[in-house]
């Protein structure tokens, strides 16, 4: 394994906290809900074709390693449900968030008759309760009360499930694309297992009368004694007092805790535009903004997935708790280091703090992500190239200001046009330079194959503009190209009328520092190694260097191109083992 790939997955392991890990849990419980409902969609087809579906599915969930996992996931998902209802203190109301916490929390009381009758039912008995039997308990001797009520759960555990995904892959570049696809499946499936859990009904019903089936499908092996189950019937409601007294207990601690932080003191918060609130110790700044109606941007909903709420603290910093290990992952990825930036979700004073916003909460709300992700701001891999025309000054002291407007203007648009053709996009113009970005809709790999190529493109067409203007230039332009890729933050930046959108992060100033460097460097392009690993180059493709990047304590390692345009035939190569076009200019931005 490389050495990026250790520090890679170093780095995804100090980002997990409680929220990831009930989100990992939640993917695998929602996982085998929609294996359940498609089983119970077969209920369309025939009684046979449930029995089919149920030894498929019980094999795959019951086998050990897989049930280990499954059960594992479904009772830390429990507990961290339950700590999230005790340590969440201020919602925002506009948002289905408390409405996903309250369906989660009732999952456990409506399904937990149907968990003892089957699971411990065979565990301590040795029943052996499939569709029929249950059917027969929900159409026939239960109804239409378990009818209902197991509808009911039907429709909690899904809604709960999707909204859970809905918060999860909003901040993804694919879900507005794919948002169609998945509606339709959230409304399809729910709605065929709904179906085929009556049509199973009313086939067991058509069946119960029949002395024959009766003996088949509900003798002592099936459904157990009377006696057995009035012991099923105690310990399910054993499990729901204690369930209703555990959520008793999470109610009654959550008041000892409002006590103990009003008795422990107030702070005060100062929102950098004269607003001044007073909260308890123990709220962290984003809770505090909720809880007084201050608009706030959180683009994740408060949950360290995104920066959006992230604040500068204005004043002395010292006295401010450490950041968690999850905030100092957050903050890592957008590429700050300076310890007055924190999040706003993460951070809970305990002393009187000022601070001001750094993103405008007008543009940059979670009710309105959805709309326009892109624009809001999301993280992601992005390739930054930075391209700067060199001798510029030079050619301005000899020119007139026209002239000079005019061949910066050419250099530019040779720059862009290379940018638009290989898939990236022009994104700042610098004065005589400019800064494009690769990944916007594409993977990692394609992005910086594309920022390569790119280079290359970029190199011929100012050859060409060399010649076009030979008549004109003294001196051929000259020019210099970094490229580096990273976790950046994309968003609409700037002020009221004035926004830009553009990336943010360490990767663009890396990039801009290797551009400056090819000039010491006494080449056309510096690439980074993180580049040169993802697109698939070969090692000794291009010579090696290790330079001083200022803000990194350590040395980087880049890969020096004395000329860009050798670079074409690298890519292509590539491109031609592994199958793919040679010019990926049809690849959307």
């Amino acid at each position: 394994m490389s050495v990026f790939s250790s520090d890679r997955i170093r780095k995804k392991l100090e980002g997990i906290g409680v929220r990831q890990v009930r989100l990992v849990c939640g993917v695998i419980l929602f996982a085998y809900l929609v294996s359940h409902f498609l089983n119970h969609a077969l209920g369309n087809i025939s009684m046979n074709a449930l029995a089919d579906g149920v030894y498929y599915h019980t094999l795959f969930w019951q086998f050990p390693p897989v049930g280990i996992v499954l059960y594992t996931a479904m009772l830390v998902h429990f507990v961290l449900g339950v700590w999230a209802m005790y340590q969440r203190r201020q919602f925002s109301w506009k948002t289905v968030e408390p409405l996903q916490l309250v369906l989660g929390l009732s999952i456990p009381a409506l399904v937990a008759a149907h968990i003892v009758g089957v699971h411990v039912a065979q565990t301590m008995f040795g029943h052996q309760k499939l569709y029929p039997q249950e059917l027969y308990a929900f159409w026939v001797a239960s109804y239409p009360v378990k009818t209902l009520e197991m509808s009911a759960v039907l429709v909690i555990a899904w809604v709960h499930g999707c909204i859970g995904l809905h918060f999860w892959l909003r901040m993804k570049p694919f879900y507005k694309r794919l948002a169609p696809f998945l509606l339709a499946g959230a409304v399809l499936v729910p709605t065929l297992a709904l179906l085929g859990f009556y049509q199973g009904g009313q086939m067991v019903i058509a069946d119960a009368d029949d002395p024959d089936w009766r003996i088949r499908n509900l003798g002592r092996q099936q459904v157990g004694t009377a006696a057995e189950q009035n012991t099923l019937d105690s310990i399910t409601d054993n499990f729901l007092h204690g369930y209703l007294i555990l959520l008793g207990l999470v109610v009654l601690a959550r008041g000892v805790r409002v006590l103990h932080e009003r008795r422990g003191g107030m702070v005060a918060l100062s929102y950098g535009n004269g607003r001044t609130v007073r909260v308890p110790k123990g709220l962290s700044v984003l809770e505090a903004s909720l809880r007084n109606n201050v608009p706030h941007a959180s683009v994740c909903g408060g949950r360290a997935r995104c920066s959006t709420c992230r604040i500068r603290i204005i004043g002395d910093c010292s006295a401010l708790p450490e950041p968690s290990q999850r905030e100092a992952f957050v903050l890592a990825r957008v590429g700050t280091s300076d310890p007055s930036i924190r999040l706003a979700c993460q951070l809970r004073p305990t002393e009187d703090l000022s601070f001001f916003q750094l993103f405008l909460p007008s543009t940059t709300t979670a009710n309105t992500h959805a709309s326009n992700p892109a624009r809001i701001g999301q993280e992601r891999y992005l390739v930054s190239l930075f391209v700067d025309m060199r001798g510029s000054t030079q050619l301005a002291e000899k020119r007139l200001p026209f002239d000079t407007v005019f061949v910066v203007n050419r250099f530019l648009a040779a720059v862009a046009q290379a940018v638009m053709e290989c898939g990236g996009r022009p994104n700042q113009f610098l004065g005589d330079g400019m800064l494009a970005l690769f990944g916007l809709g594409t993977t990692a790999q394609l992005a910086c194959r594309q920022a390569l190529r790119a280079a290359a493109m970029i190199s011929a067409n100012i050859d060409e503009l060399n010649e076009f203007l030979g008549h004109d230039l003294r001196e051929p332009i000259r020019f210099g190209i970094g490229i580096h890729g990273g976790e950046v933050i994309v968003g609409d930046i700037g002020y009221r009328d004035h926004m830009v959108f553009t990336a943010l992060g360490d990767p663009v100033n890396v990039a801009a520092r290797l551009q400056d460097m090819t000039k010491s460097l006494a080449c056309e392009a510096a690439i980074s190694e993180e580049v040169r690993v993802t697109a698939g180059l070969a090692a000794d493709d291009l010579p090696l260097r290790e330079v001083e990047i200022r803000g990194r304590a350590e040395p980087m390692k880049v890969r020096v191109v004395a000329q860009a345009k050798s670079l074409a035939a690298l890519v292509d190569a590539l491109a031609t083992a592994q199958g793919e076009a040679a010019r990926p200019a049809e690849i959307a931005v």
